[in-house]
């Protein structure tokens, strides 16, 4: 029987990178390397690297800094996949996962938007609610993508970024990755 050969869908899924433990644009470019490194992934663009202080965090971890960016990718599965692969990317970079919420991690890796979906389930939700909240994530995929209007939005990213405030701040770094 003769094999067919058929397009394999692709999407295009954007993921924001972040790290404030041990050397933080290492941890970003291992991140990155490693999930380039999965079959059917290419990387498409990525943004410039940001450093910006901690949101929703602790006291204690008050002063700690990120360094934050995003990659975008065209991905050749589905977005339960996708997202297993990147928590696996997380786990094999010593991501702990507490019982503190938002404490200081060596990797941390958010699902941004993966096509034109709309997951809402417990463990994964697409596009990741907080976009259009966090400057640190929001002023990086502006450099990628700022008139990407994400379904359920109805705004530009270029728009979320004018109406979300200055601070927690977001200093732009001279590093590559």
């Amino acid at each position: 029987m003769p094999v067919l050969n058929c397009a394999v869908m692709k999407s295009e899924a954007a993921i924001s990178f972040g790290s404030n433990v041990r050397d933080r644009h290492a941890n970003l470019c291992k991140a990155l390397k490693r999930l380039q490194q999965i079959e059917g992934v290419k990387l498409l663009c990525k943004s410039l690297i940001y450093e910006t202080e901690p949101v929703d965090v602790p006291a204690e971890f008050q002063g700690i800094p990120f360094f934050n960016a995003v990659a975008i990718f065209s991905v050749e599965t589905d977005v339960e996949e996708w997202s297993t692969a990147v928590h696996a990317v997380e786990d094999e970079m010593l991501r702990v996962r507490g019982e503190q919420r938002n404490a200081p991690r060596t990797i941390d890796l958010d699902l941004l938007y993966f096509g034109n979906l709309i997951v809402n389930k417990p463990h994964l939700r697409i596009p990741h609610p907080q976009i259009a909240s966090r400057r640190f994530v929001c002023e990086p995929l502006s450099l990628l993508r700022p008139q990407l209007i994400l379904p359920n939005t109805g705004k530009t990213i270029l728009q979320m970024l004018e109406l979300i405030p200055q601070t927690p701040s977001v200093r732009l770094l001279d590093l590559q990755w």
